[in-house]
């Protein structure tokens, strides 16, 4: 948001209490991996249009527009955590000297901006307005969404806020009008039913793939089916191991959450998390069925880490779960993505010994039982199925994405596991 608010000419101050990644920012290190941002960053860096501080009177002093873009990660109940938000809208309080928008940017449960602005109101002698602006970037395409944005969404009740974010974000709704202004409520509520609707699909397509394979029925050809009807159409209804993130399961948890607090029992949002909490162990049952429960002295590769292509992100992911269950049965793990291994190493597989990290796909099948594919990176997308079966001890492939239904590789030789269709 920083960089690409920078891009257009704006002048931009990040702030941050972790000195260390605030020290790596101001030599042009970015903290995560996005296509295309490396780009726009040095840029802006280099122009002095982006600059970076852990001082925040300093950082806000001249500000017009301040966005608060916290963590809002989830509780033991699944209710968003609002007390980095909350936090730092006090602190705010006591420093502001004059007017200042202040833009709520996380993803926050309906009613936040409310408790924002009582936060600033209650240590501030100054007037302003708290505006919902939320995001709906996607991992791996974030810049493209940034700069041709589907929509842009503001809630506020300040006519003076509006024209702020209108005219920031102008530039960004040249070509054709996305702005689009409504309640705070609302916007904070579209927000989570955006990631609702999104996640509902993903669920149903899977739910549909396992009653599939059930029945006989191929939910490939399934997909294309109803996917040709425009009501529905193609967009997230590929079957697979469920999705991760840091969006989807954390606000499916705190949409279920508002809506018990609010007496309400949202019994659809609490089965698309049911299903695809069970999503994520599909593959592993399947490598269980295949090899039995005990696979001590078995060796799986990994294709995929991170959530989906084009991140380092691994919040979440299935293959973290997919690799537990298989260590947890006596199995040693041999691992491949393009981007997510430090990720895994220092963080989310940390500790877990029977993991081994390589850096090709195909140093991945040495001595391996079988070949795992858990996130679907272009260069997995078509590999050579030769040297695949030429490394691995059994020729094998589990394929947590389905995309290999095309190349029919059941005639080479392959046992061939996929979501949504009964193995030969």
């Amino acid at each position: 948001t920083g960089t690409c608010f920078a891009e257009t000419g704006n002048n931009v101050i990040c702030i941050d209490i972790d000195a260390n990644k605030v020290a790596k920012m101001q030599n042009g290190e970015i903290p995560i991996y996005e296509p295309e941002l490396d780009v726009l960053f040095e840029r802006n860096i280099k122009a002095g249009r982006l600059t970076f501080t852990t001082d925040l009177a300093a950082g806000i002093k001249d500000a017009e527009i301040i966005f608060l873009a916290l963590p809002t990660p989830p509780g033991e109940d699944g209710s968003a955590d609002l007390s980095y938000i909350l936090g730092v809208a006090k602190e705010l309080g006591k420093i502001m000297t004059d007017y200042k928008v202040i833009v709520d940017k996380s993803t926050v449960p309906v009613g936040t901006a409310d408790r924002v602005h009582e936060a600033i109101a209650a240590n501030s002698k100054t007037d302003f307005a708290v505006v919902s602006n939320p995001e709906f970037l996607r991992e791996g395409f974030a810049v493209n969404d940034f700069m041709k944005p589907d929509r842009v969404v503001i809630g506020t009740d300040s006519d003076y806020a509006t024209e702020k974010m209108k005219q920031l974000y102008h530039p960004f709704c040249m070509s054709r009008d996305r702005f689009i202004s409504m309640d705070i409520r609302s916007a904070e509520m579209t927000k989570y039913a955006a990631n609702a609707m999104l996640a509902t699909k993903i669920s149903f397509m899977n739910e549909i793939a396992n009653i599939c394979e059930k029945v006989g029925a191929d939910v490939n050809q399934v997909r294309l089916g109803i996917g040709s009807d425009k009501r529905i159409g193609y967009s997230f209804i590929y079957p697979g191991v469920g999705y991760g993130g840091s969006c989807f399961p954390k606000d499916i948890k705190a949409l279920r959450r508002v809506a018990k607090a609010h007496d309400y029992d949202a019994a659809l949002i609490t089965a698309v998390e049911y299903v695809n909490d069970r999503q994520k162990l599909v593959i592993s049952n399947k490598v269980v069925k295949r090899f039995g429960e005990d696979l001590s002295g078995k060796i799986f590769g990994i294709w995929g880490l991170a959530f989906k292509p084009g991140t380092d992100d691994m919040r979440e992911s299935p293959a973290i779960y997919v690799i537990k269950e298989l260590v947890k049965r006596g199995a040693k793990i041999t691992a491949y993505d393009p981007k997510a291994m430090e990720e895994a190493k220092n963080h989310y597989l940390k500790g877990i010994n029977e993991v081994t990290y390589v850096d090709s796909k195909y140093k991945v099948l040495e001595n391996a039982n079988a070949l795992i594919l858990l996130t679907e990176w272009k260069e997995f997308r078509s590999p050579d199925f030769d040297e695949i079966k030429s490394q691995l001890v059994s020729p094998v492939i589990f394929d947590g994405r389905n995309q290999y239904n095309a190349f029919n590789i059941e005639k080479d030789g392959f046992e061939y596991f996929q979501i949504g269709k009964a193995s030969i």
